[in-house]
């Protein structure tokens, strides 16, 4: 029986990374598990940043956005004596198992603990949902209901305007929060990694939508170098008045909305029943709502799933 645990979040911050730690915290508790925490993820790890942590610290940490526990990019954590001397902390400190909270990186540096000895499992915390093996991440819901709400908000000035915004959103090389926001906000254009067009292709559509004072043009990162070039180029063309939004890291801040919370601390619960169990090397996942793991290797191998299905319900709604 596992006595003692510990929790990290890693990579880039998300909505929802407080109430796992939370839901972690409780149920490892009632299980009569001792956990502590990493401050600052992999890095953590390796400065040796542990703390033993109460139901009482946790209490009310549910309702703030970002990681308490804070996080770090730690590129150097992909060298052999940088995670040796990690797994010798772990052990000194007693620690038998490792929850990993993050995104494709966090998993890769799970596996290569797992490699090394140690129990760990993953739990999906990213706002870009590009973890192939689960239908939601921890972090996408809160995410695409502050995007909604900014095109909302976009969408009342550019129809006092009449103008148009060109709206861009993170998504990591994945479509997911560009295409259900387009569905949702009505955006007369959308342009993803899935289906990417040229400003020409933008232009000849945003023509055919001439009898609306407001556009929206939902963009995923990484598309277009420069968007406010995009926006002059449309302007021209269109004699419209253009602007460009990129609404940056104000995606990834807030508290998490209930449905997030409720399938994080599912999530969460699901972890400690699989660790007590003698699961290791593997991450949770929730499909067609059924919770689930699948090893951490074969989710960083797996293809992204087609998003044609996603891109046609768009097709039909504008």
């Amino acid at each position: 029986m596992i006595k003692k645990i510990a929790i990290l979040t890693s990579g880039g911050d998300c909505p929802g990374m407080n109430v796992a730690l939370k839901a972690i915290v409780n149920a490892a508790i009632n299980n009569n598990i001792e956990p502590y925490v990493v401050f600052e993820g992999y890095k953590g790890l390796y400065d040796n940043n542990f703390e033993k942590i109460t139901k009482e610290e946790v209490k009310f940490i549910d309702r703030k956005g970002g990681t308490v526990i804070y996080s770090a990019r730690f590129p150097q954590f992909k060298e052999l004596e940088i995670r040796k001397q990690a797994v010798n902390n772990l052990k000194a400190e007693g620690i038998e198992a490792l929850i990993c909270i993050g995104g494709d990186g966090t998993y890769m540096g799970a596996a290569k603990l797992t490699e090394m000895g140690i129990k760990t499992i993953a739990l999906p915390g990213t706002i870009d949902n590009d973890i192939s093996s689960t239908d939601y991440t921890i972090g996408f819901n809160t995410a695409l209901e502050t995007i909604v709400r900014a095109v909302d908000n976009l969408r009342d000035t550019s129809e006092s305007h009449n103008r148009i915004n060109l709206v861009e959103v993170m998504g990591h090389g994945c479509g997911d929060l560009a295409i259900n926001a387009a569905i949702i906000t009505g955006a007369e254009v959308l342009s993803t990694p899935e289906r990417k067009l040229d400003v020409k292709q933008i232009i000849e559509k945003l023509k055919k939508s001439d009898s609306k004072r407001s556009k929206i043009v939902m963009i995923s990162e990484y598309i277009y170098k420069d968007l406010n070039k995009v926006a002059q180029e449309i302007e021209k063309a269109t004699g419209q008045e253009t602007k460009a939004t990129i609404l940056g890291h104000i995606q990834r801040g807030g508290s998490a909305n209930p449905i997030e919370r409720l399938l994080t601390i599912r999530m969460a619960n699901y972890a400690i029943k699989m660790l007590i169990k003698g699961k290791n090397g593997v991450a949770v996942n929730i499909t067609d709502n059924k919770l689930n793991t699948k090893d951490i290797l074969e989710i960083v191998k797996m293809k992204r799933p087609s998003k044609e299905e996603l891109l046609k319900e768009y097709d039909k709604s504008i």
